[in-house]
């Protein structure tokens, strides 16, 4: 692999909630930079990372219902037209976790099947978050034949803030996890693309998820990946 190839694997996640206008745009120039395969933004930011990521092959990615999916689908629905609308090429949504894990598979699959009409329309690609954490193994089975059902470009574990309350009683995630993106991989139609995101730290991280089959990756440590290939003697 390149430098670039493997710059392009990586979604550079902007979305911590007390991010700043000048941490965005600093972001943004670090994804223009480096040309990652998108910018991830809060649907606030996609003015600022389009102005700056003007005449660059960056995407621009807007997350939606995020971060925990508890959005009414329309709600989701009018987040997803707005953010298309306001110049986002991609959409990582997340799910309503409570449904899936009250079995209501089919609440699930009916939210998503308009979200990826509306981003068929623009061949931009839906990106879909379970939050693993918070799942089973039987729970992530079902929501990949949800979106094999749906038919989305991509399936995502985590959205980095799925915090789990720990049996001492303090809140922590573990988010990708080689065992569920076996999981996923095993269980999504070849076609539909594995996203890697919460606790991707660093290059042999994204190495490793790469050879289970992963194609994409959600990081804000992006600067300290790409450096690291460098030192390794990736051009």
């Amino acid at each position: 692999m390149t430098l670039r190839e493997i710059a392009r694997l990586i979604d550079h996640a902007l979305l911590h909630p007390a991010m700043t206008d000048d941490e965005i745009v600093r972001g943004c120039e670090l994804a223009r930079q480096y040309e990652v395969k998108a910018v991830c933004v809060k649907p606030y930011a996609i003015p600022v990372a389009k102005e700056i990521l003007k005449n660059c092959p960056v995407a621009i990615c807007a997350v939606v219902g995020f971060p925990h999916g508890s959005s009414s689908a329309g709600a989701k629905l009018r987040e997803c037209q707005d953010a298309l609308s306001a110049g986002a090429n991609e959409i990582d949504v997340v799910i309503n976790i409570g449904k899936a894990i009250s079995g209501a598979y089919d609440y699930v699959k009916e939210e998503l099947r308009p979200l990826n009409r509306v981003c068929a329309r623009t061949a931009s690609p839906l990106k879909v978050i379970f939050e693993n954490d918070f799942l089973n193994d039987a729970q992530i089975i079902e929501l990949c034949k949800v979106c094999n059902d749906v038919n989305v470009a991509f399936v995502k574990t985590s959205t980095g803030f799925g915090f789990v309350k720990q049996p001492g009683g303090d809140y922590n995630y573990k988010g990708a996890t080689e065992h569920q993106v076996r999981l996923m991989r095993q269980h999504t139609a070849l076609h539909i693309g594995i996203k890697a995101s919460g606790g991707i730290r660093t290059l042999d991280d994204v190495l490793k998820f790469k050879a289970l089959g992963c194609m994409r990756f959600g990081t804000s440590a992006t600067f300290g990946i790409l450096e690291e290939a460098k030192k390794r003697g990736y051009v």
